[in-house]
């Protein structure tokens, strides 16, 4: 049977990209950092709706965390078919608030995190073949105002994507990237309902995107053996 890691994988998004796999035959690792509650309520879930995900904690920003839990899936399942890099933070603050620390840290989880996750999982996958997809956003693809930082790295995150696809794919490991448009989930609560309205009117399909309209993307990539490299938008048309 073939295992997905998500990482991120217990809330918004990567909960229902955990789903989805699941659904499609999966043996699911779900990684978690620090909200042990939610992360604990997810597997509860699952486990009622009949399924066994596995659930580890570990900070994708950290280096050894990282490689403890690569050991950790591979002894229990013995491969990774798909990795999913989907753990993100972000922050809205102009840039003249925007401390060093604050963009360090957005970049350590949403850039370096990738790339440790990517590094740990390739070194295993290599002569066995495997698929990565990483979740960036359309605001590393056209810019939002007062997210630089969150912007910059999701930017980066598709540049890796672009290029870590031409280096593997002798390897027979492919690399794309989803990139979300305006996604119902507690990462746009911020948002004021007079904010979310004009957003939802630049949207041609008419509606916030839903969880589960990425976690299709993902696992129609996963399932498509001629395409790497890609940026596949999940916006409904917002931005195009």
């Amino acid at each position: 049977m073939k295992t997905a890691l998500i990482t991120g994988g217990t809330k918004g998004i990567g909960k229902a990209i955990a789903l989805a796999f699941l659904q499609n035959g999966y043996e699911v690792v779900l990684n978690y950092h620090s909200d042990e509650p939610a992360a604990l309520a997810a597997q509860e879930e699952f486990n009622m709706m009949g399924y066994c995900p596995l659930l580890l904690r570990a900070d994708v920003s950290n280096e050894r965390e990282v490689a403890d839990m690569m050991r950790e899936i591979f002894s229990v399942y013995g491969r990774l078919d798909v990795l999913v890099n989907n753990a993100g933070i972000s922050r809205v603050n102009v840039i003249q608030n925007t401390s060093a620390e604050e963009w360090d840290r957005i970049f350590a989880v949403n850039a370096r995190g990738a790339f440790l996750c990517c590094r740990e999982a390739v070194d295993k996958m290599i002569g066995a073949g495997g698929c990565i997809i990483n979740v960036a956003s359309i605001w590393g693809e056209v810019g939002a105002s007062c997210e630089v930082a969150y912007s910059a790295s999701k930017g980066a995150l598709i540049a890796f994507t672009k290029a870590l696809a031409k280096e593997l794919a002798p390897s027979k490991i492919r690399v794309n990237c989803v990139s979300p448009g305006v996604i119902d989930t507690e990462m746009n609560s911020n948002l004021s309902s007079a904010e979310m309205e004009d957003l939802i009117d630049r949207i041609p399909l008419g509606r916030l995107g839903r969880p589960e309209d990425v976690a299709h993307a993902c696992v129609f990539l996963a399932s498509t053996p001629y395409v790497t490299g890609e940026v596949l938008s999940v916006g409904g048309g917002f931005a195009k």
